[in-house]
Formats: C-alpha cells, structure tokens, sequence
C-alpha cells in the first residue's frame, strides 16, 4: 500500500520515522513519501520536503514567510495528486497538516492524524474541522482521550507517549564523557535551547550568562540535528560551554541539572529524571499576542501532565540570568526540592503508558486500511 506522511519538526521526525518502520515490518509492500527529517530520510522513504525548511516559529515569523509556506501547501497537494496514496498520516504541525487534510477529505483521501494537534491550548475551535477532515486520531497524552470523548464526542485512540518507547530501554554509553572531553569529577548542567533557530538565538546568549557565574560546572549544550554547527560554535569558543550532537540522551543520562526551552525536551528530561528548570523567550509581540489566546495554565509538558507547578517555568522577563542563576543554584543545592521532584516524574512516568506507541498506531492504521 502507499503511505503519505507530513511531519514539520524535529519531533515529528522522530516519532514519523518510527512509525514508519512499525507500518514496514506490517506491510512488506509498503511504499512510502513524507515530509520530514534525516530519521525519516535513514527509514529508505523517499523525503519530499526536510522540516529544517518548514519549521516557522511565532506569529511574526507565519506571517514574514507566508508566501513560501501557501507556495508548500500547493506542492503538497499537488504531489500527493501525484502520488495517490492509500492514506494519509498527518504528525502534529497542525497549522500546515489540517489545510491539507480538509483538501485531501474533499478528494476522497483517507485521513489518520498520529499525535494531536494541541486545541486544548488554543484554537479549540479547530475541532469542527477536525471531525469532518481526520478519519481517526491518535493522541499521546492521558488528558486528551476525555478531553476529545468527553467535552467534544469524538473518538480518539489513546496509543500513549512514544517517547516511551526510545527511553525506557535506553542504554547507558559509559563512554560518553570521556568521548566529549567531559570531566568525571565535575557536575554537568544540560542546556536543551530548543531546535528552531528563533529559540536557540533567544536562548543560548541567556544560558551562556549563567554559565558563566558557576565555573565549577559543566555546562554542555544538546545540539538540534537540524541546525547547522556554526550556529553553536560561537559560543563555545572560550570554553564556557560545550556541544554534543546526536547524543542528547546520552547527555541528559549523566546530567545533574538541565536547563530546557519549553517542548518535547521538557518531558525527555523528567522521563531521564533530570531536575530541570523550564525556561523561554520570545519576542514582545509574540508574546503578546500569545497570552491573549493561549488557554493553559503551564508551558512544559510535565506541569500540563501533572496539572501542578512540578517544574519551576520561567518565562519572558522572568528569564533573566540573575533569576535563573538564582533557581540554578537552589535546583543543584536543594535535597528535599529534588526529592519532590523525582516523586512527581515518578507519577509522570506512570501516566503516559507502558510503551509501543508506533505499533499500536501502525497497527490501527494497516487493520483500518486493510477494510
């Protein structure tokens, strides 16, 4: 059979990418085009479009590069014309994959959308759509099953985290330390910027201040695979800091702190029991025009998970260095705030399955096909 996938970011290249090679071990015929990443690209799937082109974060930035994104939604629909696949498998980035899916349900495209979009937080109105265009959803989260069944009477399968499946058996590389020149004796503070170059130019020049007023740690930034190295090696010079690409698990297994822009990384850093501290910024505007819409009482995943304050957020001008200096210290310092903190992972562990995410989305997705 012939898949379609579309995935915009970095994460959705991780969880399309194992999916795929679920959908592969069921289907030995399968043919595959997606929209995605390298992890996608390694799966032998022929890659259409690579996320690091498609990746627009903020409001001002949708609007600044509005023509490019229209100019990428007429390709997408011509080329799954094209293409003409069994279904198509829709990977978060609502903003571009719900246009499509509304197109694609009017040409009589079969639409299965792997990992919600998030109108919990905002545009709640978009469920109108969503249960015309989307033959059947996936969702990740545990609040999300009564969130869509209960408030909205549309059915949702409820397949657990797929972070699940990577980190739970993830093996310890002993060897990493010595591999990255990285002391054994000191402790390490993980910094996870983001993987949008907007959050990384926003983020990097903040993490590099406070790294600066505790040289008895090692600060180590986690590299995004899709941003290039020069964009990390300028603050690295002095050796203030250092960088690992590709290893951001292995990083997080021997840190003691992290220091994380809101997102996926958020809920990787408590799943790896990391004591973290969430932090982000962005532009006046955006940030203005978010607190008007956005419906959420938190911005790391681990807080809406848990709905309570687990993890300290700081945001905007709360964010500053002598602020985070201040909490970075508490963070490395305080027994009993850390034993607090790895009771609520704990629990956080318990809430988003046991595993086998991809599997049990194949498998609905092939079974459902097969009909």
């Amino acid at each position: 059979m012939k898949y379609y996938l579309i995935s915009g970011e970095a994460s959705g290249d991780l969880h399309g990418a194992h999916l795929i090679s679920a959908l592969k071990k069921l289907d030995s015929k399968a043919e595959f085009r997606a929209w995605g990443g390298d992890l996608i690209e390694k799966e032998g799937v022929t890659l259409v479009k690579h996320f690091k082109d498609l990746a627009f974060m903020g409001f001002w930035e949708v609007l600044k590069n509005l023509p490019k994104i229209l100019n990428n939604i007429a390709f997408c629909k011509k080329d799954i014309m094209a293409f003409q696949p069994e279904v198509i498998i829709y990977v978060d980035y609502p903003g571009f994959n719900l246009r499509i899916a509304q197109w694609a349900k009017s040409k009589g495209f079969k639409n299965h959308y792997y990992i919600s979009p998030q109108i919990w937080a905002w545009k709640e109105n978009r469920i109108k759509k969503m249960k015309k265009c989307i033959d059947e959803l996936y969702v990740i989260l545990p609040f999300e099953k009564p969130f869509f069944e209960e408030k909205h009477q549309f059915k949702v399968h409820f397949v657990g985290h797929p972070l699940m499946d990577y980190l739970l058996n993830f093996p310890q590389k002993k060897s990493f330390l010595k591999e990255n020149d990285l002391s054994t004796t000191q402790p390490i503070v993980a910094l996870l910027p983001g993987s949008r170059m907007q959050e990384i130019q926003k983020m990097l020049p903040l993490f590099k201040k406070v790294a600066d007023l505790f040289p008895m740690y090692q600060f180590v930034i986690g590299a995004a695979p899709s941003i290039a190295e020069e964009h990390y090696l300028k603050y690295t010079l002095n050796n203030t800091l250092k960088v690992v690409y590709n290893h951001t698990y292995d990083l997080l297994q021997h840190s003691s702190a992290a220091l994380v822009t809101s997102g996926t990384a958020t809920l990787e850093t408590a799943l790896f029991k990391v004591p973290q501290i969430v932090c982000y910024r962005t532009n006046p505007i955006n940030f203005w025009i978010a607190k008007k819409i956005l419906n959420l009482k938190y911005i790391s995943l681990v807080n809406l998970i848990l709905d309570r304050p687990a993890v300290l957020e700081l945001i905007q001008e709360d964010c500053s260095p002598n602020r985070l200096a201040t909490e970075l210290k508490n963070l490395m310092e305080s027994k009993d705030k850390n034993q607090s903190l790895q009771k609520a992972y704990s629990l956080l562990n318990s809430l988003l399955g046991k595993g086998g995410a991809s599997a049990k989305t194949a498998s609905i997705i092939y079974n459902q096909i097969q009909k």
